[in-house]
């Protein structure tokens, strides 16, 4: 498919890098969305996950749902998954905007959270959702949670159920080795700092739960990724270490494998990424996967101040969803 390096995304004149395009929305935007219902479903390990359902503003005639998947450490109530609610609802679907174990506020019963690759609860969102009646599925992901879906539509694209039609996913690390590195520059600090600060915070409340099998010591003293994964995530779900681990949970290697419109939004400017990242080749070889690389736009940043508070990420998930679901 057509790779845009150039695709124009304006960035505000007063947020001149990536930093400062990550920041701003972080700090400055709130979204305001009518009360939403939420559901608890089951998984198949008696876990349970929590999803956000809105309604359509403009209800279609089409019985159709857009699944948002979170960042790491994110949830539901993030102003970027909001915000994309709010755009998605307005266009005619409803959403259904789901929450990693133990992201919606308490923590969930099992030992096992969630990790960049694990796409069983993905799954089993997308086939709650199917048998809700919903005939036509999108999926919208940002950052890990973009991980994921590539790597569920790539990897398990036998399984994926046919209503589901398309996906966009932004601020991707789809080479997640080459993310940790980018992420271990000394000007990157402050946003492993405050992702491990949230992780420091779940690692107490395992410890509370299973003090006869964890021992949280360790995981407390992690700085960033690769120490907390080394310790924990690795070993916990077989493998030697975090480097083995994100290899197998990297994306990259199964964007081949897509056989449903995607498109993958990966800012140039993005503090979170590497040149890695940019699977120029693989859209080039695949009929699905599109790949936009504008120069500005952070990481899940896209800032754009108007009236009608879109966000352009959000203006560019309407725009192409429009495009190849015609």
């Amino acid at each position: 498919m057509p790779i845009f390096e150039n695709t124009l995304y304006p960035a505000p004149f007063f947020l001149p890098n990536g930093h400062a395009q990550t920041l701003y929305p972080t700090i400055f935007r709130s979204v305001h969305l009518p009360t939403c219902t939420v559901e608890r479903i089951a998984t198949y390990d008696n876990d349970y996950l929590d999803i956000d359902f809105h309604d359509a503003v403009r209800p279609s005639k089409k019985m159709r749902v857009a699944i948002i998947s979170h960042g790491a450490e994110g949830d539901s109530k993030k102003a970027y998954v909001k915000g994309m609610a709010r755009a998605m609802t307005r266009a005619g679907w409803d959403v259904a905007a789901w929450n990693f174990r133990g992201c919606s506020g308490a923590p969930n019963r099992r030992l096992h959270t969630y990790h960049s690759g694990s796409v069983e609860d993905l799954h089993s969102v997308v086939t709650h959702c199917c048998g809700k009646g919903y005939t036509e599925v999108v999926l919208i992901g940002f950052s890990m949670g973009g991980n994921q879906i590539l790597k569920y539509l790539g990897e398990m694209s036998c399984f994926v159920p046919s209503a589901v039609q398309a996906a966009v996913v932004f601020s991707v690390p789809c080479d997640i080795q080459g993310s940790s590195d980018a992420l271990s520059k000394s000007i990157n600090k402050m946003y492993v700092m405050n992702i491990m600060r949230t992780v420091r915070g779940k690692v107490q409340q395992k410890q509370e739960q299973f003090a006869d099998v964890f021992d949280a010591r360790k995981l407390l003293k992690a700085k960033n990724f690769k120490e907390f994964d080394d310790v924990f995530t690795a070993p916990f779900y077989g493998f030697d270490n975090a480097e083995t681990l994100w290899k197998h949970c990297s994306c990259l290697q199964y964007l081949d494998g897509i056989r449903v419109p995607t498109l993958l939004l990966n800012a140039r400017n993005d503090p979170f990424l590497s040149p890695t990242c940019y699977p120029t080749g693989q859209a080039h070889r695949s009929k699905y996967l599109y790949l936009e690389t504008p120069a500005d736009g952070g990481h899940i940043g896209f800032v754009r101040l108007a009236d009608d508070e879109y966000y352009w990420s959000e203006i560019r998930a309407v725009e192409f969803l429009g495009q190849v679901l015609r």
